[in-house]
């Protein structure tokens, strides 16, 4: 058309739409057929750009439709104007009219541009199966079909479903589609049924051969199909209708299919509505497959990582502890954060919260490598610097195949005298929220990440904390993301732990740290631990000095048995005398100076002989012809009566324990 809106050219579509003689088209004016159309144009022109407005149309049949024209400016052409004498044309008009509904299926190239080029790739780009399932759907109806579904086969959505049932292959309901309100449609085909279909039935043949399957159902298709189904409704449903079935086939073979249906209003399905469905299908085939993977994939790593976090923690009974954890988006739902809470001998537990730098698997798998060796090392009862050091050593070993790095906080507190050791390797430091005091931050000695290396120890701070204390642990995704500075996060958790905190529920301090931090856009997985530090009860253990001297063993089995006595504990004495004579005599014979021996009944009864050698006793194995036949007797004597045993070692020496069962 002209600049003046004067129309030059139009197609077919165009003298249907909008005329009901085409010989009145040439050198109409467009705002004269559809009013308001001469701004657009103008619009366009002047900024040489093309404008859209939507505006409505009467059709020739006295109807007025809601149109989407869009003006695209021209430039070029023949200097002379067209053939003919006429002007040259300055712009294109496109106007776009929903098509009504009895004639929608009736022109193949609409058809075939709304399957296969307006919404189909913006749907391929969705990794979630099931949101793909019912976009697939939205696409098929209404501009293909009245009615559909989408089934893929179990085996192909759960690697754990066999590929084949009894009564033949297991299919589940991804989606469902239909064009008009009928509730029967929901009722008769639910979204996520499993099912199997009968033999002989058009679904299980495309199932078979993995062709496309075109049945004319009439009224007696429609109700043998509701008789084989034992589903009266689908008779009054599916009456008359024609039935295309479109195979989803990828190289792990037939996913499953789509199922479209015509009613008796409009064209049947035939052959050329059977190639645009199959390149549908086939379009699709290749989206399936990518989100099934990635679902597959994806739970498989989920199941990795719930599969290497803790399901319990335990601690002594005055401490209370609480953790969350929670992945990161829902690109990014695996990551190598952790945490735990590992009960130690003599009322003592280790606190540990680490973070693998990165995502994905390889970062759960190195976490999950971390998380063993902390048990190991909290086993072996080493002081929380020297566990962190051979965590250090851990990773650089793994970092010889492939770099990896992690942070890591380690904190061990002794429940009788309330002690803690605290070491961090790159960590973020521990929160401390003592009663009626102001919470802080410890200031922990600064050591780089294990697996970065570096000649900087990792150093261990010791000090007391009161009763009713909150120690938190936490990983660096609640303090910082790409939005908030990690000044401005920490600020906010110290606020949160601020007065009063401390005789808050756990759980509600966990709530309180994560509200306004964690949602959707959310890039990195947290994990935290907090726990209410606390001592034992004074009466529940006992402590005394003894003289480096064999008359020391004597009064220590008589402490004991009187100990026992008050704790109602008399199935022990014997059993229990015996252990701490085996303990305090090999103090006395190998370590030299005082002797402090502690009774314990936490979890356990647990007996602990201190004394100022830093060397581990073990246990010797004789032969019978071995002169130093009666050396070493004692720890098997210890590890025949005792649950079980160690050593530990203290700033001043070692600590050997042994723990019996409380009846």
């Amino acid at each position: 058309m002209e600049s003046s809106g004067r129309i030059l050219q139009f197609d077919r579509n165009a003298a249907a739409v909008l005329a009901r003689n085409a010989d009145d088209l040439p050198g109409a004016y467009l705002d004269e057929l559809i009013p308001g159309a001469r701004e657009p144009l103008l619009e366009a022109l002047k900024a040489g750009r093309e404008r859209t407005a939507m505006l409505a149309v009467e059709t020739p049949a006295g109807g007025t439709l809601d149109a989407v024209v869009t003006v695209h400016p021209m430039s070029g052409g023949a200097p002379a104007g067209l053939p003919g004498g006429a002007p040259e044309p300055a712009a294109l008009a496109v106007i776009r009219v929903p098509v009504p509904l009895a004639d929608r299926f009736v022109d193949p190239a609409v058809i075939r541009r709304a399957l296969l080029d307006d919404a189909l790739p913006r749907i391929g780009s969705t990794l979630d199966l099931e949101l793909l399932a019912r976009g697939l759907m939205d696409v098929l109806v209404p501009h293909f079909c009245n009615s559909g579904a989408l089934l893929l086969a179990e085996s192909h959505i759960d690697a754990d479903e066999p590929p084949e049932g009894p009564d033949g292959p297991q299919l589940r309901r991804m989606a469902i589609g239909f064009d008009d309100e009928d509730p029967a449609w929901d009722a008769t085909f639910p979204t996520g049924e499993s099912l199997v279909y009968p033999p002989g039935t058009p679904h299980a043949l495309c199932l078979e051969s993995g062709e496309p399957v075109l049945r004319a159902l009439g009224g007696e298709g429609a109700a043998r199909l509701a008789g084989a189904w034992r589903r009266p409704p689908v008779a009054d449903l599916l009456k008359g209708a024609s039935m295309l079935l479109l195979p989803i086939v990828s190289s792990a073979g037939v996913l499953g299919f789509f199922v479209c249906s015509r009613n008796l209003a409009h064209r049947p399905f035939d052959a050329y509505d059977v190639e645009i469905g199959m390149e549908f299908a086939n379009r699709a085939s290749i989206f399936v497959e990518s989100a099934r993977q990635y679902s597959r994939e994806r739970a498989t790593a989920l199941t990795l990582q719930r599969s290497l976090l803790p399901t319990g923690l335990s601690a002594p009974s005055p401490v209370e502890v609480h953790h969350r954890y929670l992945p990161g988006s829902r690109r990014i739902e695996v990551g190598g954060d952790w945490y735990e809470s590992i009960a130690l001998p003599g009322a003592r537990v280790a606190l540990v919260v680490g973070d693998v730098a990165g995502h994905g698997v390889k970062a759960a798998v190195t976490m999950g490598r971390l998380r063993t060796a902390i048990h190991t090392l909290a086993g072996l009862e080493l002081p929380p610097a020297e566990a962190l050091e051979r965590l250090d050593s851990l990773m650089a070993t793994l970092g010889e195949r492939e770099p990896h790095f992690a942070t890591c906080a380690y904190v061990v507190y002794d429940a009788v005298s309330g002690r803690c050791e605290v070491a961090s390797a790159g960590h973020l430091p521990p929160l401390l929220a003592p009663p009626g005091a102001a919470s802080e931050y410890l200031p922990v000695p600064p050591a780089p990440p294990l697996g970065v290396g570096g000649d900087t120890p990792i150093a261990t701070r010791e000090f007391t904390v009161e009763d009713g204390t909150l120690l938190f642990l936490y990983t660096d995704g609640l303090v910082e993301n790409r939005t908030r500075d990690i000044d401005d996060g920490l600020a906010r958790l110290l606020g949160t732990f601020g007065p009063g905190a401390a005789a808050r529920p756990l759980e509600d301090l966990c709530q309180a740290a994560l509200d306004g931090v964690y949602d959707d856009q959310h890039r990195d997985d947290i994990a935290m631990l907090v726990a209410r530090l606390a001592r034992i009860p004074a009466d529940h253990h006992a402590t005394w000095e003894l003289p480096a001297e064999p008359a020391a063993v004597r009064r220590a089995r008589g402490l004991v048995r009187d100990r026992l006595a008050r704790w109602d504990l008399d199935e022990l004495t014997h059993s229990t005398m015996l252990l701490v004579s085996e303990l305090v005599t090999n103090a006395i014979q190998h370590a030299g100076g005082r002797v402090t021996l502690r009774v314990v009944r936490e979890g356990g009864l647990v007996c602990e002989v201190f004394d100022s050698s830093d060397g581990a006793p073990r246990v010797r194995l004789h032969d019978e012809d071995d002169d130093m036949l009666e050396s070493g007797r004692g720890l098997h004597v210890v590890r025949r009566l005792a649950r079980r045993w160690g050593v530990r070692r203290t700033a001043g020496g070692k600590v050997v324990w042994c723990e019996q069962e409380l009846p």
